[in-house]
């Protein structure tokens, strides 16, 4: 039986490497007519956050302040998600300025924040437009797939 990749046994096990290291669930390297897809296991979303374990009476809960109140509030209006699991960024540079705050206006496809991943700095764009009401993660926080940023009005 002839050989039809003619690839190293180190790079399938780079790229296993990269798929474990980096949770993907595939990657696929491609060379002319030979296709070769190394697979990871696929992770299971994040479980929902609860306020207070299931079970426990409201009474024998702690006494919550009004920065926690605050925090639980429901989220009204139009709610950014991160696009891709990485690490939120304010600002294009340390040294620059963020790309919206707090009561700055946005129109659609205005830029409002990076998610780096893998090394890559990835702008992402507003699907709304409207008034930046709440950001609710901080600079530099890693994010989850599909986890709120920031809520539009």
């Amino acid at each position: 039986m002839a050989n039809i990749f003619n690839v190293d046994i180190d790079i399938i096990s780079q790229l296993a490497e990269l798929v474990s290291d980096n949770e993907l669930s595939e990657i696929t390297l491609e060379s002319g007519d030979s296709r070769i897809t190394v697979k990871g296991k696929k992770c299971p979303p994040p479980p929902p956050v609860m306020s207070m374990p299931v079970g426990m009476p409201a009474a024998s809960a702690a006494p919550v302040n009004a920065a926690e109140t605050k925090a639980e509030k429901p989220m009204e209006g139009n709610v950014v998600k991160s696009p891709i699991v990485g690490t939120f960024y304010q600002s294009p540079s340390p040294d620059k300025p963020p790309f919206v705050k707090v009561g700055d206006k946005v129109k659609k496809g205005d830029v409002i924040m990076i998610i780096e991943s893998m090394k890559l700095m990835n702008e992402v764009q507003s699907e709304f437009s409207g008034t930046v009401e709440r950001i609710l993660v901080t600079d530099g926080q890693a994010v989850e797939y599909d986890q709120p940023i920031m809520i539009i009005k």
